[in-house]
């Protein structure tokens, strides 16, 4: 199963696609969509569905894992989050690739074992349950494997409570 997480964000949206075949689990790629500040937001809007979709059409996930909303005191930031977001959502949509949402919270948990870990806590899950040789940065590519990794956990949770085993 290929899993492309997604941290979404208009100036910097992260992305990591992880594989998990027979229980062997890596990174395939991690990385940002970045958009110029200058740059209207309709158009911001643009190249992040053009850089998630072009990711999709590379690296074909089965799934996309993106993580959910969470309150935030700034009502314009957490709108224009939520606008990346759903390019994001759409993207996966347009590619008739089945969507899962997970809280920040539930991404934690399920990644370091504290839901209220910090950036730092799950960097550094992230490059050991990987394997990897340095933290993955910047954080929104760590934020982005941890959804994705969040999703591997809780599909191969779901198998086992079904009876399917992983």
């Amino acid at each position: 199963m290929l899993i492309m997480g997604v941290d979404p964000g208009i100036a910097i949206s992260g992305y990591g696609i992880i594989s998990n075949e027979q229980s062997n689990c890596y990174v395939v790629e991690y990385g940002v969509i970045r958009t110029p500040p200058k740059l209207a937001m309709p158009y911001r809007l643009k190249q992040i569905h053009e850089g998630y979709i072009e990711l999709i059409q590379k690296y074909k996930p089965d799934v996309v894992a993106v993580e959910e909303l969470f309150f935030n005191k700034n009502a314009k930031t957490i709108i224009s989050v939520g606008q990346a977001r759903g390019v994001a959502v759409l993207a996966a949509a347009l590619s008739k690739i089945e969507v899962f949402e997970y809280t920040p919270l539930q991404v934690k948990q399920a990644v370091v074992g504290y839901g209220r870990a910090d950036k730092q806590q799950v960097q550094q899950m992230i490059k050991t349950s990987f394997n990897l040789e340095e933290l993955p940065k910047p954080d929104d590519a760590a934020d982005a494997l941890a959804v994705a990794l969040c999703h591997m956990n809780s599909y191969k949770l779901r198998n086992i409570m079904d009876g399917r085993g992983f």
